[in-house]
């Protein structure tokens, strides 16, 4: 699993780097004689230049606003999406891993898919308890969706699901690996996506953790292909 210290908040690393970016400017202005004002904010103390999102100006906050910034991780529209559709996307996967049980003709396929059903089960829970938290929980029945939201990227159609449900030995192994792999990426791909968008702590965690998982069952997935 990949170090949760490294999806620290975009927002705290970013006040820290300014923070002592801060620091340096103002002894270089101290040494160099510059402007009483250089560097200071309105309360007169120095200020620390916080970056702005994408396409807006930096902004000149005082150290106490700088931290209140850094502390805030309330979730935003990008992280209720994601925790939204995750969960429709791991309700499908665990679709496909229940067919493999009776449907696979490897031994090696059936394993890869419990494993993925032992991952995605717990990741399911974690997600709907964070959604009573933090509101946003998907409307109606998340569970077992075939395809239809066009938004989440590598979801298999009905069609597909079809195709494997009527599969069997290694025409469904073939299958499942294609589908699944397509999946997986999907996955990566939205987790990815809300580690720039996202605002929450927790869900950048939950996120790091699907990059993690589903990249390594990747290049197991793509070995017996």
């Amino acid at each position: 699993m990949l170090n949760r210290r490294t999806t620290l908040h975009t927002a705290s690393l970013a006040a820290a780097v300014a923070a002592a970016l801060a620091l340096v400017l103002t002894g270089c202005d101290a040494q160099s004689g510059g402007g009483a004002d250089a560097g200071k904010g309105q309360d007169g103390k120095p200020a620390v230049i916080a970056p702005g999102k994408p396409g807006e100006a930096a902004k000149k906050l005082s150290a106490e606003e700088a931290a209140k910034a850094g502390d805030d991780d309330s979730p935003n529209t990008a992280d209720r999406s994601y925790v939204r559709m995750m969960i429709e996307h791991h309700a499908q996967a665990l679709v496909m891993t229940d067919l493999a049980t009776d449907r696979a003709g490897s031994a090696k396929v059936k394993r890869l898919a419990e494993r993925i059903a032992a991952g995605q089960k717990p990741e399911i829970e974690a997600m709907r308890g964070w959604q009573k938290t933090n509101g946003g929980a998907p409307k109606g029945d998340d569970s077992a969706h075939e395809g239809h939201d066009a938004k989440m990227p590598g979801m298999a159609t009905a069609a597909e699901l079809e195709r494997l449900r009527d599969a069997e030995g290694a025409d469904f192994d073939a299958l499942f690996l294609k589908l699944m792999i397509a999946h997986h990426r999907g996955a990566v791909s939205m987790a990815t996506d809300v580690l720039a968008q996202g605002n929450n702590i927790r869900v950048e965690e939950m996120a790091g953790d699907v990059i993690a998982q589903q990249s390594s069952e990747i290049r197991r997935m793509l070995q017996m292909s």
